[in-house]
């Protein structure tokens, strides 16, 4: 302890600012499960490839995130290792994304949007403390549901001040808001898995979405292929059963599929024959959970945003525990899904 503490007394400014650096880079690797601060930087890179103004707001709402839970003294492991950050970033990026005239580069916030955008980050990490004391009992994390909640309610505020301007909510919401009758043709495939991995960070760029891959990647090549899975076994369901060119096309089908293929395919349960299928079963669910959802918020001009995939991997993972085919793995122990596997004494070419 002696040696510790002496460590930090001689931690200076400079120190302390590359370690706070890496748990924001960690915070946006988080968005995707890696917590890796080389990873948060490949990311925040493809967001600045497609825009500057979302590289922006995401590094801003990173920030304020993991900020507000270091002065409020929140877990240092969980700061450390990013937690605290990656709702910040996501609520920001869709306030930006859904009163922007162009979806697909954002609009400068105004002055009182980001005043708007700096108190829903804060928000985030007292949503997020709230929903992880609240799951305890169920060892289950709070994934981006505070991002969720903070984002529809911040979104739906908007809309009473006039100094903040809405937009005109450029980017569909519903598959009702796509042509029906367009052709299913190649671009539908290799943008559509793109997009959809771009969109989880609210990125209409499919070359964006393949550059977040790699970011993936550099931390688990398993969870880099259970992103693409979830992405393109996404696009094959609502090919199959008639979903819009144009959604597909777009990618909205396919996100909250990717994110629960990641969750579900080797990160909170071990990688195994049994939670494969169990995987593939989940990505059908957040599917046409997407579709359902977003068809109850089209009156009311809201996003899904990632509520299917947070209700399916609850479910499936609160579930899970019943199976005895299912080894859960707890959050505070959930590496990647080639470390689950190794605790667990099995390689990655057993079953």
């Amino acid at each position: 302890m002696a040696e510790t503490s002496h460590t930090q007394r001689r931690r200076g400014p400079t120190d302390q600012a590359v370690a706070f650096g890496d748990h924001v880079l960690r915070g946006i690797g988080q968005v995707v499960f890696q917590n890796n601060p080389l990873s948060g930087f490949i990311i925040l890179a493809a967001l600045f490839f497609n825009s500057w103004i979302y590289g922006a707001i995401c590094l801003l709402g990173t920030v304020i995130a993991t900020l507000t839970a270091k002065v409020l003294k929140a877990d240092d492991g969980l700061i450390a290792d990013g937690l605290y950050g990656f709702n910040g970033a996501l609520v920001g990026l869709a306030l930006v994304a859904f009163t922007s005239a162009d979806f697909r580069t954002g609009a400068i916030p105004s002055v009182h949007m980001l005043v708007y955008i700096i108190f829903a980050a804060a928000m985030t990490s007292v949503v997020f403390s709230a929903i992880g004391a609240l799951l305890q009992p169920y060892k289950v994390a709070a994934l981006t549901m505070p991002f969720v909640l903070v984002g529809w309610l911040f979104l739906f505020a908007v809309l009473k001040f006039a100094n903040i301007d809405a937009g005109p909510l450029a980017k569909p919401v519903s598959p009702d808001d796509y042509v029906a009758t367009a052709n299913y043709v190649l671009p539908t495939w290799y943008m559509g898995i793109g997009n959809a991995i771009g969109q989880i960070f609210f990125q209409d760029n499919w070359i964006a979405g393949y550059l977040i891959v790699v970011g993936i990647a550099v931390n688990s090549r398993v969870s880099a292929a259970m992103a693409l899975l979830g992405a393109a076994f996404a696009a094959l369901v609502a090919v199959v059963f008639g979903g819009p060119e144009g959604a597909i096309r777009d990618g909205l089908f396919g996100y909250n599929a990717a994110l629960t293929a990641i969750a579900l395919g080797g990160f909170f349960l071990v990688l195994t024959w049994a939670s494969f299928l169990y995987t593939l079963f989940g990505i059908v669910l957040a599917t046409w959970l997407w579709a359902s959802v977003a068809i109850f918020l089209e009156p009311i001009d809201m996003p899904v945003l990632t509520s299917a995939f947070v209700l399916v991997t609850w479910l499936m993972l609160i579930g899970a525990k019943g199976f005895a085919a299912l080894r859960p793995v707890a959050p505070a122990d959930a590496v990647t899904p080639e470390v689950n596997r190794q605790r667990y004494g099995l390689k990655m070419h057993d079953p």
